[in-house]
């Protein structure tokens, strides 16, 4: 069977999508035509990403002017090409770069491609589900103090799991000393459009902000916005380095799928989030009945020291049961034809957006509950309960830079075998593509341990090769 009949057969079947897109394959909320009959090139009267002057620039305008920035651009790479673009444009060959070290790996590549030093940060832990917390304002300064020559502060918030940090302390933190901030906010274009979604980044003082609409809005696979909001930053070297990032042949489809993303939200978005967030409250109402699994709320991240929490991640956890996330994702996949977005060792994550149903939110909710319910051979393990090596942040030390790395001769051993060793390749938990290990650090026997627990609980490790078993290093 090809890729495209696949894809038809599964767009037919049962399943349901408790991931990304965020327009849930969802035929009532947006339309589109045959896309062969719309699918153009750069022909008279359709603009020209790269140099908008028409139809383009007033889409963008208009984008703009939802979200309350300076600057708005389509980002047909998805929020790689912003990320990437924003780093460029605000860093030369050799400058210090502020990092929070739970970045995707799009921030890392940037690092490489600019042969940058990047400082890292490490957000806080959040030990009950065993998860990644945001970045303390506090301790950005400190690092701004430490390092006056830092030229450029990178931070994602939300996180993968809907963790955000205090962007408008930050902010203000990093502007008192002259350096911009970018947001990676990929997981974040819905925020703001209803009181009961934390605000987004753009309105809260950062310099660059970069959406994936098609994460949590209802847009085509790639489809992302890069928001510029600050004198700090030369919108012209961003416009520069978006031509270089992105095709010199975008996507007109995938231009129109963003129109119709913000025109859906110029009309609808009221109306469309109200909803939305009744059918989340009335979700989260429901899982007070499990006696087993727990869900995450803003009420535990706020117990936990975190700033705030975006409830449209569904995160479910079976922290100290005798299951693991692993289990429940295979449950809910094979007996309820419920995907989900992403496992973890003691969790199971959920995405949701304006394209979910009523329906949808029903069968995960009753599912859930079912499971719960059958499950009563569930019971605590007082091992599980405490933190283990795939909880904890190891910080690994780094003995050359990734540029270094990537020239040097490497060779290929046992991952067994590779306490001491430099890493040759970025070795990722993926999803969400967050580095463990990048080129030139040292791998050591706690790393090595957490790998290795990964491994163990089912978890998707890239880097290593196809067996798992074996790792670039650089050569001794």
């Amino acid at each position: 069977m090809n890729l495209y009949d696949k894809l038809l057969e599964y767009s037919e079947s049962d399943y349901y999508p408790m991931h990304m897109p965020g327009h849930k394959r969802n035929k009532e909320l947006l339309t589109m035509v045959n896309p062969y009959s719309i699918d153009i090139t750069e022909i008279e009267g359709f603009d020209n990403l790269h140099q908008t002057e028409g139809i383009l620039l007033k889409g963008m305008e208009r984008a703009a002017a939802l979200y309350n920035s300076r600057f708005t651009g389509y980002l047909v790479g998805g929020s790689t090409a912003g990320i990437l673009t924003g780093i460029s444009a605000c860093t030369q060959k050799g400058d210090k770069i502020l990092v929070a070290r739970n970045s995707h790996k799009s921030v890392y590549h940037g690092i490489y491609l600019n042969e940058l030093e990047p400082i890292y940060i490490y957000p806080q832990t959040e030990p009950q589900f065993g998860i990644s917390g945001g970045i303390l304002p506090e301790k950005i300064e400190e690092m701004l103090i430490k390092h006056p020559d830092i030229k450029l502060v990178v931070l994602t918030s939300p996180t993968y799991e809907g963790i955000l940090s205090d962007i408008k302390s930050i902010a203000e933190i990093t502007h008192k000393y002259g350096v911009p901030l970018m947001v990676d906010e990929a997981h974040g274009a819905h925020l703001g459009f209803h009181p009961g979604f934390p605000q987004g980044s753009v309105g809260l003082g950062a310099d660059i902000v970069i959406h994936s609409i098609h994460k949590t809005l209802p847009a085509f696979t790639q489809s992302a916005l890069i928001h510029v909001n600050s004198n700090l930053v030369n919108i012209e070297e961003i416009k520069r380095y978006l031509a270089i990032f992105q095709s010199s042949s975008p996507s007109y489809l995938l231009m129109a799928g963003i129109e119709q993303c913000i025109t859906l939200l110029e009309e609808k978005r009221e109306e469309l989030f109200e909803e939305y967030y009744n059918q989340l409250a009335l979700f989260y109402d429901r899982m007070t009945g499990l006696k087993y699994m727990r869900i995450l709320t803003g009420d535990m991240v706020k117990s936990s020291g975190f700033f705030a929490f975006d409830p449209s991640k569904i995160i479910i956890s079976v922290k100290g049961l005798d299951k693991n996330g692993n289990d429940l994702y295979n449950c809910l996949l094979e007996q309820y034809h419920i995907q989900m977005e992403m496992v973890s060792k003691d969790y199971v994550l959920g995405m949701t957006s304006i394209g979910d149903t009523r329906e949808g939110f029903k069968r995960l909710g009753d599912a859930l509950l079912e499971i719960d319910s059958q499950h009563k051979e569930y019971c605590l393990v007082e091992d599980n309960l405490a933190a283990d090596d795939t909880d904890k942040y190891i910080y690994p030390e780094r003995i050359i830079s990734s540029n270094d790395a990537y020239k040097r001769p490497s060779e290929v051993i046992l991952l067994s075998d590779s306490i001491g060793r430099i890493t040759a390749e970025y070795i990722n938990l993926y999803p969400p593509g967050i580095p463990l290990l990048v080129p030139g650090e040292k791998i050591s026997r706690e790393l090595l341990l957490k790998i290795i627990g990964y491994q163990k609980n089912g978890l998707s490790i890239q880097g290593l090769d196809d067996t798992g078993k074996f790792v670039k290093v650089i050569l001794n």
